[in-house]
């Protein structure tokens, strides 16, 4: 098997997942803002309706970076004009999982430091940065999963199935860390303290997306067709 990349082709279907979406991603960042703008609030329901609106809006920038450059795509069929190109199936599966993370981690990453300078330089409690990042590496791994699956899984049930169930688990993954009272402890406080069980869950979670799209990149990689 070749395992030569044809990097230009390569970068012309990265750079036209990118222009075809960063208009909608640059508004998703915008109500990011706006959302962490009401978190910034001194305010119990300010807070509470910044913090739903932001985890919607993380959430919606997961599925809307999968559903459009992978699920779309298979609905309108335009496989066809891909392989019509001079691309491999191991080309198409970088481009793919490159393009992909393009559209979800320019947001993600913007939208990660832009919670970070909300909770540092705002009234809020420096010690809940602990559980933002937890929260944040939930949402990457949930991304990481659902995006594996859509790689390999050509049922668009299915995917969306587990795009739906990874995103939801997000309110019993709060719950959960809530009982820690090594997270829980300081999240009220003004001092940042990662718990050696907060290092161990932001470790697992990092590893696991990573696991989850390196071994999706060998499997489609090495097939020697796009079927």
């Amino acid at each position: 098997m070749n395992y030569v990349l044809n990097r230009p082709v390569i970068r012309a279907l990265i750079v036209k997942d990118w222009q075809l979406f960063q208009k909608q991603l640059a508004l998703y960042v915008l109500a990011a803002i706006v959302s962490l703008t009401l978190l910034s609030v001194p305010q119990w329901w300010t807070f509470y309706l910044g913090s739903l609106l932001l985890i919607i809006i993380l959430v919606a920038v997961a599925c809307f970076a999968i559903s459009t450059s992978l699920l779309t795509e298979r609905k309108e069929q335009t496989l066809a004009f891909v392989m019509s190109l001079p691309v491999s199936p191991l080309d198409l599966t970088v481009a793919k999982l490159a393009g992909n993370f393009l559209t979800f981690g320019v947001p993600f990453v913007l939208i990660l430091a832009c919670t970070i300078g909300v909770i540092l330089y705002t009234p809020l409690p420096d010690g809940l940065l602990v559980l933002a990042l937890l929260l944040f590496g939930h949402v990457l791994v949930a991304y990481s999963l659902s995006l594996a699956v859509a790689m390999q899984v050509q049922s668009e049930g299915w995917n969306t199935f587990v795009m739906i169930a990874s995103m939801v688990m997000i309110n019993p993954f709060l719950m959960l860390i809530g009982q820690i009272e090594s997270i829980e402890g300081v999240t009220r406080g003004d001092e940042i303290i990662i718990s050696s069980t907060a290092l161990a869950i932001l470790t697992a979670q990092v590893l696991i997306s990573i696991s989850a799209i390196g071994l999706t990149a060998w499997w489609q990689g090495r097939k020697a067709a796009f079927y």
